[in-house]
């Protein structure tokens, strides 16, 4: 039997260097690796700049982050469940969510209110609004510094047979811990940026949280309004 000791004289393998390559090749063996090239449900890079760490074309990449309305720990990821939806991923940027012209504010206002709004466009009438779209808003602040009522009546949906309020839409960065997903996945601070995520959790695009044409220029590419 060959030893480790075999394998550093070129007799046998070395243990430790099949360990590091598994490791250096995680992503490969676990079937994410894969990376989409631009087309219809896959935008150009243009904006990856807004966001170093989620790579268009890749696996959506989960990070811890804090739900808001009840200040637990969560990873953003396993907010996205296989039901086939899109999902679009505001990330804030430092602004103060309440003033009346802060991003996310007008994001959700256009996608409330325009005849543009892919939500507006291609959700059936008789579903939920987040039944085609859902939409998470992600904030740099702590749940400490932030109110559920300073948030966008968007953000806090009534849906279902009752009626009910989601409070499951609003994240923060995860301070206390260290892991602040701003920082983890190389989110632009002063920016934000919009990361739109396809049903099968590849992301589809990356573009300023403010480019409200841009949005609806993707999905306008490819999907039919709803009749």
């Amino acid at each position: 039997m060959e030893t480790q000791e075999d394998g550093k004289d070129g007799e046998g393998v070395d243990a430790n260097e099949i360990e590091a390559y598994f490791v250096r090749k995680g992503r490969f063996t676990a079937g994410t690796e894969t990376r989409y090239t631009p087309s219809i449900i896959c935008g150009e890079s243009t904006h990856q700049h807004l966001a170093e760490g989620f790579v268009i074309g890749m696996r959506f990449h989960s990070a811890p982050v804090i739900r808001l309305a009840d200040a637990k720990p969560f990873h953003l990821g396993h907010a996205g469940k296989a039901d086939g939806r899109w999902r679009l991923y505001a990330f804030a940027p430092a602004e103060h969510p309440a003033s009346s012209t802060a991003k996310i504010q007008t994001l959700c206002e256009f996608l409330a209110e325009s005849a543009n709004s892919p939500i507006r466009k291609y959700t059936p009438e008789c579903l939920d609004i987040d039944a085609v779209f859902d939409v998470r808003a992600i904030f740099q602040q702590s749940h400490r510094d932030l109110a559920l009522e300073d948030m966008p009546g968007f953000l806090l949906p009534r849906k279902g047979r009752y009626d009910l309020i989601d409070y499951e839409k609003i994240f923060c960065a995860d301070l206390k811990s260290g892991q602040d997903i701003f920082t983890l996945r190389g989110i632009d601070r002063e920016q934000g940026c919009l990361i739109i995520v396809r049903p099968d959790q590849y992301i589809a695009h990356v573009l300023p949280l403010d480019d409200h044409q841009a949005l609806a220029s993707f999905f306008d590419g490819f999907m039919l309004p709803q009749r």
